[in-house]
Order: structure tokens, then sequence, then C-alpha cells
């Protein structure tokens, strides 16, 4: 049974919001890596005892920056979803659009990791997450796809 005092505490709007909280959060984590990215490659590079040589550096360096790429398209889109959610625009055929969006953007950065990989071993790990994530959203798109369906036949019925 759901209490009167934690509906006062937390309640949709507030969980909406600090998930919009957390994409900008994350939004500015993300031009720090790329302003920072040079130094951030040299410090793994010193630091974790792999030698992969310069050529190595450079590899894990191009991953970083093509992976941003698609995650500023991602933290974008996530955005605008949690946006039309914050407005109860929820069974919308451009939320899914949004979210097979964010899905290939998940996909990308699995790619890029995976072509990495073969330089940074290590990679495999963001490579799975990222296609992980990736599927996991493909299915919420779908479940959101066939719930846009059935409230347009219902719609029609009625």
């Amino acid at each position: 049974m759901r209490n009167l005092r934690d509906d006062m505490i937390w309640n949709e709007s507030r969980s909406i919001r600090l998930s919009r909280g957390l994409v900008a959060l994350f939004f500015a984590a993300l031009v720090a890596c790329d302003i920072g990215g040079w130094w951030l490659v040299q410090f793994v590079c010193e630091n974790w005892g792999v030698s992969h040589g310069q050529a190595g550096g450079y590899v894990l360096l191009a991953c970083l920056y093509l992976c941003s790429v698609p995650a500023y398209r991602l933290l974008y889109d996530l955005n605008c979803l949690l946006r039309n959610i914050q407005a109860a625009q929820v069974f919308l055929p451009v939320n899914v659009k949004l979210l097979r969006q964010i899905s290939w953007c998940c996909f990308a950065a699995c790619a890029i990791c995976l072509c990495g990989m073969l330089v940074w071993p290590s990679l495999f790990v963001i490579a799975t997450a990222a296609g992980f994530v990736g599927l996991i959203v493909r299915v919420i798109k779908n479940v959101f796809e066939q719930a846009i369906r059935m409230k347009d036949e219902l719609d029609y019925t009625v």
C-alpha cells in the first residue's frame, strides 16, 4: 500500500525532472570527455599498464570521439522523449521514432567499440553494454508501437 508521505516526496513529475537532469549531467560529462579526450587517453595509456604504443592511443582516442557522435544524438533524442512524456504525450509515433533512433545510436557505439576492440580488447565490455541497451530500447520501441496500434484500434471502435 502506498504511503501519502511517499507520494509527497517522490512523484511522477519529480521522476521525470530527475531523468531530464541526469540527461543534462551526462551531456556535460560527454562535453568534458570530448574536451579532455587527449588527456583522458594519455591517463589510461600510462596508468593501466597496457602497452599498445602510440597507435593504440590513437585508436582509443578515435573510438572516444567517434562514439561521441551517436552519444550526443542519443542524449538529444532522450531529452525529446522525456519532454513528450512530461507533456503527457506518451503513445505517439514520434516517440517510437525517438526510441528507434536511440537504439540505433547504441548499436553504432557498439559497432565502433567492436572495431576498436581489435587493439583494445577491454572495449568489448563497452560494446556489449551498448549492444544490450540497444536491444532493450528496441524491445521497448516495439511495445510502444504495439500500444499505439491498439490505442488506434480502440479509438476507431468507439
